[in-house]
């Protein structure tokens, strides 16, 4: 009976406006995003330029770092349901990053008299940055979701208006930061001001934390003024819409669960061997972890089967994800690279830092988003709403367009010639209409789909998809060939770099010594067989995974509706 009564319902009429406590945590999750950004934004040139990492090596550490911020979601997910509620986590996990953002400020004044020290605050700082963003990340977007009834068709709009709030985050941070903190002085980066943006960084975190610790009990309620958030209540065994309250897994399913994530973790290890430790130690633990407690979830012995039918439209819909944030990330590593040295970055006269030329994203997402939560309840009221996963496999193809384009100027680009910035700011606006087409939409049905005893937990599941994505990205950014700069400064050394890469000549053994002093690679990247030549090559490869995907995912669709039932 209850599973007849789960299929048949259907979208409650949309009502007008949004409840107070929406402002609270677009607030929170802003500050908390200028937080996290800000300091995106300048890692991979902190670690190459104040810490000596390599470009490749700063790619991997990104992408692991990235990778591990989506998958502790999955623990704070669980502990929220279980044991501290969604406003605890929030309080908790806002208040370790700001002290991990204040370890970034402590490296970034050590590296200059101690950098073995620096390097181990910063693997100190990353670690610690993780854990919080576990315990703050699935808790707040859950928390949007919970301020609704179940099937509420204001959502789409609502998770669309709270990434706007995330992105006005992104985009002070990726201002503010860089300005504090990427500076040069007459073309020489002072490696000295990286601290600044991290402290500014650290002060958003706790900004946002007490924001949110002062106005919760005034405005994140329901109407009838019941907290949201608050901690779980294991006192009634069915919820008010009849689902069982509290997930029943046994000891036999969970040691089952162990054993696969060791086999998995150990064979995907053995595949992806590489003197890279963050790449062939970090990288399995993520994938594995997911796929691990992702099937943990099915085994729950409460699971009706419509509801197991729609969770398995969580995981469907969040593989496909995969494909764009690991390709959307290319963001903070290889194209913050190609912008720092392949672009022209003049513009009405400003010479902009190279870090600051994906806030372009964040701008058009604050242009953006406000019309397309308008055109999402515009099209539902006419009926012409697309279910939620074909607008995820149009948001696949508007990020492969956006690199297609990309693809195209730097193959029309002469031997010495750098692209124009206008070129990358063209390419993110389609990233950034793929990404309102994907992301909030993903965030939305997620919380229309899971069960009420897996709000956090699924949240946290779909944002292994982002844990996947960016462990991926930093694998796909470190097949970057070498830029313009890199030729140039072989060249200054008296190596023919492009004549070596290229096998018509053989270097000397003074000149592979000299090229691995100077942190140039001697062959071309590789990727699937392919070998990565020159920057069309590697920009195609964002072309054929999303727009791959894309196809897919929209060839998916007829039957993901049927085992969504009635959920759009």
């Amino acid at each position: 009976m209850m599973q007849t009564t789960v299929a048949q319902e259907s979208p409650i009429a949309s009502q007008k406006g949004h409840p107070k406590g929406l402002s609270v945590l677009f607030a929170t999750e802003m500050w908390e995003r200028f937080n996290f950004y800000g300091m995106r934004a300048l890692l991979t040139l902190f670690l190459v330029n104040a810490l000596a990492f390599s470009e490749a090596d700063s790619s991997i550490i990104y992408g692991g770092f990235l990778g591990l911020c989506y998958l502790t979601p999955m623990l704070g997910g669980y502990i929220s349901d279980r044991y501290l509620g969604n406003r605890n986590c929030i309080i908790l996990g806002g208040f370790i990053m700001g002290v991990g953002q204040l370890l970034m400020v402590l490296s970034a004044i050590l590296y200059a008299t101690n950098v073995d020290t620096a390097k181990m605050i910063v693997w100190l700082a990353l670690f610690i940055i993780i854990m919080g963003n576990g315990f703050f990340k699935p808790n707040i977007s859950s928390m949007v979701g919970q301020l609704y009834p179940k099937n509420d068709g204001r959502l789409d709009s609502a998770f669309t208006i709270f990434y706007m709030g995330i992105n006005m985050g992104a985009f002070l941070g990726m201002l503010i930061c860089p300005i504090l903190g990427d500076v040069k002085v007459d073309g020489v980066r002072m490696v000295s001001a990286f601290k600044w943006g991290f402290l500014a960084a650290s002060i958003a975190m706790f900004t946002g934390t007490i924001l949110f610790f002062f106005l919760k009990d005034k405005y994140v309620i329901k109407p009838n003024g019941e907290a949201i958030g608050g901690k779980p209540d294991f006192s009634k065994t069915l919820t008010a819409t009849g689902e069982a309250d509290k997930a029943k897994f046994t000891t036999g399913a969970i040691i089952g669960v162990l054993v696969l994530m060791v086999v998995l973790f150990f064979g995907i290890h053995f595949l992806s061997l590489d003197p890279n430790p963050i790449k062939s130690w970090v990288y399995p633990f993520i994938y594995a972890a997911g796929i691990s407690l992702a099937v943990l979830i099915l085994t729950d012995k409460s699971i009706t089967k419509v509801e197991r039918q729609q969770i398995t439209v969580i995981y469907f819909v969040a593989f496909f994800v995969i494909f764009f944030w690991a390709c959307f990330e290319q963001a903070g590593s290889s194209l913050t690279f190609v912008a720092d040295y392949q672009t022209d970055r003049r513009l009405f006269g400003w010479d902009m830092p190279p870090s600051f030329v994906q806030n372009a994203n964040s701008i058009f997402i604050i242009v953006f988003a406000l019309p397309f939560s308008w055109l999402w309840l515009k099209l539902q009221q006419r009926n012409l709403e697309p279910i939620s996963p074909m607008k995820q496999s149009i948001g696949l193809a508007l990020l492969a367009f956006g690199f297609f384009i990309i693809a195209l100027q730097m193959k029309s680009l002469g031997p010495n010639e750098k692209l124009g910035v206008s070129w990358l700011i063209l390419m993110y606006l389609f990233h950034t209409l793929g990404e309102l087409c994907l992301s909030p939409i993903g965030l939305s049905l997620v919380a229309k789909l899971a069960p009420h005893r897996f709000s956090s937990l699924l949240m946290g599941v779909w944002f292994l998809a982002n844990a996947a994505g960016y462990a991926l990205a930093g694998t796909l950014g470190a097949l970057l060939p070498p830029t313009l700069d890199k030729y140039q400064l072989a060249s200054q050394n008296g190596i023919d770099l492009k004549g070596i890469l290229d096998g018509t000549i053989t270097a000397t053994a003074q000149q592979l010594d000299k090229l691995q002093e100077l942190k140039l690679a001697t062959h071309y990247p590789t990727f699937a067989g392919f070998t990565i030549h020159n920057l069309y090559e590697f920009f195609m490869v964002f072309v054929i995974l999303p727009g791959g995907a894309a196809i897919l995912l929209f060839l998916s669709t007829s039957f993901l509706k049927k085992w969504m039932h009635g959920v759009r």
